[in-house]
């Protein structure tokens, strides 16, 4: 796994992330991330570690997980070494896997929005706050499969839905995708 966050950004790309609970086992080709980089205003770990986001110093490979809006799971993966708060935003995914059960974790919805957008992801993946600092890279309930960047014609964008640091170009996307978050025009 690469060591720093954008070239783990563009690694995910293509990556499969795999989801087992009781209701079955969930999977996506990852199509969409955001890096966020050690002292990035930005990111959740700008003013160091705390109890929500202690999982993004964690090394490299873990999940973070993080409740927001008051009603959304997101999923970042720990991007950096122990002790330094790096981590990169699974933003979308197209659907391999368990495409029914996806259906009924987010209801109604055209397939293109399944997963697109990292709250949408981790809605239909089954990911809640028990997956926080999950080692993706070791069997368990969670985790990163096959696949890479290699494969994918990879678009670079500035990031989206941020206030602070927001024309830093450290979104990464597959250009083929159909379920790229966002608006067209950073597509």
């Amino acid at each position: 796994m690469p060591g720093d966050a954008v070239a783990l950004a563009r690694f995910l790309i293509g990556v499969t992330v795999v989801s087992a609970s009781e209701d079955g086992r969930t999977s996506a080709r990852i199509v969409e991330t955001e890096a966020y980089l050690p002292g990035d205003a930005a990111a959740h770990s700008f003013r160091g570690p705390t109890a929500r986001n202690r999982s993004l110093f964690l090394s490299r490979g873990h999940a973070y997980v993080y409740f927001i809006y008051g009603n959304h799971y997101c999923l970042n993966v720990s991007a950096d070494r122990a002790g330094v708060g790096a981590g990169v935003l699974l933003r979308a995914g197209e659907p391999l896997e368990g495409k029914e059960i996806m259906r009924v974790r987010r209801g109604a919805v055209a397939d293109e929005d399944l997963l697109r957008g990292p709250g949408r992801l981790a809605q239909a993946l089954g990911i809640g706050r028990s997956h926080d600092g999950l080692d993706l890279c070791a069997a368990g309930p969670l985790w990163l499969a096959s696949g890479s960047g290699a494969e994918a014609e990879i678009g670079v964008s500035r990031r989206i839905g941020l206030s602070k640091e927001i024309e830093r170009p450290l979104r990464f996307f597959d250009r083929h995708s159909r379920v790229v978050s966002g608006p067209k025009r950073l597509r």
